[in-house]
């Protein structure tokens, strides 16, 4: 199981800008307001070496949002309660386990979601918006 599986098995999330796939992959990410998608997408990185280092860099998270999908699965968006900044959206399958995540320290809660086909635009408390391609969300921001 990888890291972002046990932490999300506890509806957790870790204090790090990124975006979280099951399978261990995670990628830094940034909010960018001149970028298309809203967001801007780094390198890879080993979230397991990350939470080695300080295993209480994670928050628990709120939903304040939900969309359901057609494949039966949901668009969750939210906030991490550790801080008011925090910020996260993700897919989850039917049964609620984790297609992706992305987490943002500043851009608030995100508590807005509209979905057209397979992209979904996600809208913070504090007006971020980040367009994201819910069945690849790296073809969202340059990689």
């Amino acid at each position: 199981m990888s890291a972002i599986e046990r932490l999300w098995a506890d509806y957790q999330l870790p204090d790090v800008d990124g975006l979280f796939f099951p399978d261990g992959r995670s990628y830094e990410v940034c909010l960018d307001a001149d970028s298309a998608s809203g967001m801007r997408f780094g390198g890879a990185f080993d979230l397991e070496e990350v939470l080695a280092e300080d295993p209480d860099w994670i928050t628990d998270i709120g939903r304040n949002h939900s969309v359901p999908l057609a494949d039966g699965g949901f668009l969750w968006g939210g906030e991490g309660v550790s801080y008011g900044s925090y910020g996260f959206c993700g897919r989850l399958h039917a049964d609620r386990t984790l297609v992706w995540a992305l987490s943002f320290e500043d851009s608030n809660p995100f508590a807005d979601i509209q979905v057209s086909g397979s992209t979904a635009v996600f809208r913070s408390t504090s007006g971020v918006s980040i367009t994201v391609d819910i069945d690849d969300p790296l073809r969202s921001g340059a990689a």
